[in-house]
C-alpha cells in the first residue's frame, strides 16, 4: 500500500513539465479594453485538460498556452471571433462551451428535451389516474 501511494504521488509530480510558463499566461495585457475583450473569450473556452474548466480558471498548463495565445492574438488586433473560430478548426467543437447545432452535437442538444418530454409522460400515467 505504500509503495503504491508513493509511485501515484512520483506520477502526479512527472505530471508537469518542467519548462516555463507561457509569456502572457498570467500576464495581462496593458491595454485594459483587449484585457476584457481576452478574458471575455477565455472565459467562454473549455480547458482540454480540465474539461469542467474554462481556460480563465484552469491551472493546466495547457490552458495557460491558450491563455497566452489568446492575448497575443488579441494585441496583434484579431477579433475575438476569428481567434474562436482558429480554435475550434484546430481543437474541435469542444472548445467551446456552447459548441454550435450540428449532426454530431444533436445529441447534446436534444438529449435535456426529450429527458423533459419523457419525464412529463411518466409523470402524467402515474399521477394522472383516478383512484379506484
Amino acid at each position: 500500500m505504500i509503495g503504491l501511494t508513493a509511485t501515484l504521488s512520483a506520477t502526479a509530480a512527472w505530471a508537469d513539465s518542467s519548462r516555463p510558463s507561457a509569456p502572457l499566461a498570467y500576464t495581462q495585457l496593458a491595454d485594459p479594453g483587449a484585457e476584457a475583450r481576452a478574458k471575455a473569450l477565455m472565459d467562454t473556452l473549455r480547458c482540454l485538460v480540465c474539461q469542467g474548466q474554462s481556460i480563465a480558471d484552469s491551472d493546466a498548463e495547457m490552458a495557460g498556452d491558450m491563455r497566452s495565445l489568446v492575448r497575443e492574438r488579441i494585441a496583434a488586433g484579431e477579433n475575438p471571433d476569428q481567434i474562436r473560430k482558429w480554435l475550434v478548426q484546430r481543437y474541435g467543437d469542444y472548445v467551446t462551451y456552447d459548441p454550435p447545432l450540428s449532426w454530431v452535437t444533436a445529441p447534446l442538444w436534444l438529449a435535456p428535451i426529450m429527458l423533459l418530454v419523457a419525464g412529463f409522460f411518466i409523470a402524467r400515467r402515474n399521477f394522472g389516474r383516478p383512484k379506484p
